[in-house]
């Protein structure tokens, strides 16, 4: 059986093409490494929804078990897990996460 939040998650992730799980919002984060991620995704200039885990303790520990993975941020593209802090810095450096978003066909906002 699935719990409530997984569902939440889920549709969360199906309706959004880019969504960040963080600790804060993506002007306020409150973490170090959720602010690493929205500065990256910023630098690279796609759209995403930021979701605060500080605000429901239930997402906080769903979004763990929903993902099988234990830490916060984690970032979802296209409804599929990404990961966290570490691998998409590592994604950005090696110009991956730009030709994955790219694929997905989630394309950067035009800079004005």
């Amino acid at each position: 059986m699935t719990e409530p939040v997984h569902t939440r998650i889920q549709a969360e992730i199906s309706d959004n093409p880019v969504v960040l799980y963080m600790k804060g919002t993506p002007v306020f984060p409150q973490c170090g490494f959720s602010a690493r991620v929205v500065q990256i995704l910023s630098h690279v200039g796609v759209p995403f929804k930021g979701v605060n885990v500080l605000e429901d303790m239930e997402l906080r520990e769903g979004i763990k078990s929903f993902a099988n993975w234990p830490t916060i941020p984690q970032l979802y593209v296209k409804g599929e897990f990404v990961g966290g802090c570490d691998i998409v810095t590592e994604m950005f450096q090696s110009g991956e996460l730009q030709s994955m978003f790219e694929e997905k066909g989630v394309t950067p906002k035009a800079t004005a």
